[in-house]
């Protein structure tokens, strides 16, 4: 391949001095470079798996809520009606009564 390639050159170096003495532009036409061929690379397998991440940290407490109003009072209610008057007892069998009379007023 260098061979070729030095061969070529030269061939061209001679043309350009052949015609240098002329009045025309010489275009002279360079050898087309020759691709390396480039090693592609390709991925192996794949590796173990890692180890497992420590747990994450307990999130914060949330705040204590407000305590709520206090309901007010209610209305007195109405009085009740007063109960009815019991019956007078009867006297026994051998009871007896005295009724005293009422002291004179004064």
């Amino acid at each position: 391949m260098k061979t070729s390639t030095s061969i070529l050159a030269l061939a061209a170096a001679a043309i350009s001095f052949t015609l240098a003495g002329c009045d025309r532009p010489v275009v002279v036409a360079a050898p087309a470079t020759v691709a390396v061929p480039v090693p592609v690379a390709v991925p192996g397998p794949a590796g173990p798996t890692g180890a497992t991440g420590a747990p994450g940290s307990t999130g914060s407490t949330g705040s204590t809520g407000s305590t709520g109003s206090t309901g007010s009072t209610g209305s007195t209610g109405m009085p009740g009606n007063d109960g009815m008057k019991g019956d007078t007892g009867k006297t026994g069998d051998s009871t007896t009564v005295i009724i005293t009379p009422p002291a004179p007023k004064q």
